[in-house]
């Protein structure tokens, strides 16, 4: 049995008198490819952000590699992530950010030319050599240069929040492929949230619902996942629905 990278123990996070997350236990395990779907305010954000110990908590634990994050700083190395723009420095060029995270991940500047290879198709000659500030190029090109570098290293962990949004379909297609190959190249774990249930459905092995900041269904996929999961937000469509 694989052992758990992510170990979440009594979660709860409040604004308030509002509870955004409340989460008993959640084990996410080693190598593993998690989609995280739900309605709008399930609390998907808050808890990528309670992982990554962007928020304080109101109660509970949460855990990377043994290692509590609000405790310790290890983690962080083995951690790659991209939530939104904040992530990224929007006065470099691409290739300054990317030789900032080399740096700091200790990647010589030969393995950052091969690391960023596999992107190369995603970036469709419109990142690299272009001259332009990361803050100057579109939201789908921004997004890409993030997923990028949340990759740089080889993290065993990565979590990302709405990948595929403002992604051209090519793109999407692109970025898709490289989650499904990410297995059969490494043992990252991956965790996504999207709004696509086609998407997670595809390449994801586990799909984690989330219903009100609670986990409402953690499964396996199938063939009748996708179906499972339409059914699913389809009894729950009186909700504001993605």
């Amino acid at each position: 049995m694989m052992e758990s990278i992510i170990s979440i123990k009594n979660l709860r996070k409040n604004y308030g008198r509002v509870t955004a997350l409340e989460i008993p236990a959640l084990e996410m395990k080693r190598a593993e490819s998690v989609g995280v779907v739900g309605n709008n305010g399930a609390g998907k954000t808050t808890l990528f952000r309670a992982i990554l110990d962007l928020l304080k908590l109101s109660s509970g634990s949460v855990k990377i590699n043994n290692e509590e994050v609000s405790k310790g700083t290890l983690w962080k190395k083995m951690t790659g992530a991209y939530l939104d723009s904040g992530f990224i420095i929007p006065y470099l060029l691409p290739e300054e950010y990317f030789n900032f995270i080399a740096k700091v991940r200790d990647i010589s500047l030969e393995e950052l030319e091969r690391q960023l290879s596999r992107f190369e198709k995603l970036f469709n000659k419109q990142i690299l050599g272009k001259g332009k500030y990361i803050r100057d190029l579109s939201k789908g090109n921004m997004k890409k240069v993030g997923i990028a570098a949340a990759f740089l290293g080889n993290p065993d962990l990565v979590i990302m929040d709405e990948p595929f949004a403002h992604l051209d379909p090519s793109s999407q297609f692109e970025l898709r492929r490289i989650f499904s190959h990410l297995d059969q190249e490494t043992d990252t774990t991956l965790i996504i949230s999207s709004h696509d249930l086609t998407h997670v459905a595809e390449f994801c092995k586990r799909i984690i619902v989330l219903h009100e900041g609670k986990v409402t269904k953690d499964l396996y996929t199938n063939e009748n996942t996708l179906k499972e999961l339409q059914d699913f937000f389809s009894a729950n469509r009186e909700e504001s629905f993605f």
